[in-house]
């Protein structure tokens, strides 16, 4: 007889594939319940609600990455000159890169799950990110800011998430963007430098200055 924490594991790694694949809203307990080979009531025991289900499977890439990120950009403010917004996403790359170690292509499903969460108006997962790793995404936008001071409050709040809905839809069409790239470049492209190819482009839409009125 499989542990409790066989398991717990096991409904995680069903749950975190499906929701990958299909999306929260698509995936039902009985999906899950069926590819983990469980019960409905293990998923009651272990975590009460889907919703529940869902911030856990986050839970164990953003308990990894959240920490990470934040001493990564915080090392950038030890440095004399101030970091740029280049510097400060590029920050982010090596703990997104460390999730594969965590899970076989961790980066690329951490990422998709992200962008399940934001397409789908996952409400609660905000509330989740924002109460229980609030003190990493302060370090995050204090840096953004700091770096690029002559923008708004309120348009970086808007700008960070055209930030975020750039990386959701590179993530998303990322297959399909590196076969095209294949196809007509030549290129040769890995999660990597897809990440670092957006780069330039989203500090350059965060920094760009607000146009007068």
């Amino acid at each position: 007889m499989a542990s409790r924490s066989d398991t717990k594991t096991r409904i995680l790694d069903a749950a975190e594939k499906l929701f990958a694949e299909r999306g929260f809203s698509e995936t039902s307990l009985r999906l899950i319940t069926s590819k983990a080979e469980v019960n409905l009531a293990s998923v009651n025991y272990h975590f009460g609600s889907k919703k529940e289900l869902i911030r856990a499977v986050l839970a164990r890439y953003l308990d990894v990455f959240m920490p990470a990120a934040s001493t990564a950009i915080k090392r950038l403010h030890t440095a004399p000159s101030q970091a740029s917004l280049e510097e400060i996403f590029s920050a982010l790359v090596d703990p997104l890169l460390d999730l594969n170690d965590l899970r076989t292509e961790g980066t690329t499903i951490f990422l998709q799950l992200l962008g399940r969460g934001y397409i789908e108006s996952q409400g609660h997962l905000r509330w989740f990110i924002t109460t229980h790793y609030g003190q990493h995404l302060d370090t995050f936008v204090k840096a953004v800011s700091a770096s690029a001071p002559h923008i708004p409050p309120a348009e970086m709040f808007w700008r960070l998430h055209f930030t975020l809905g750039t990386i959701v839809f590179t993530m998303a069409s990322a297959d399909a963007l590196n076969d095209i790239a294949a196809a007509e470049f030549g290129e040769h492209n890995d999660i990597e430098a897809v990440i670092r190819k957006v780069i330039p482009y989203m500090a350059a839409g965060v920094s760009v200055p607000v146009a007068s009125k």
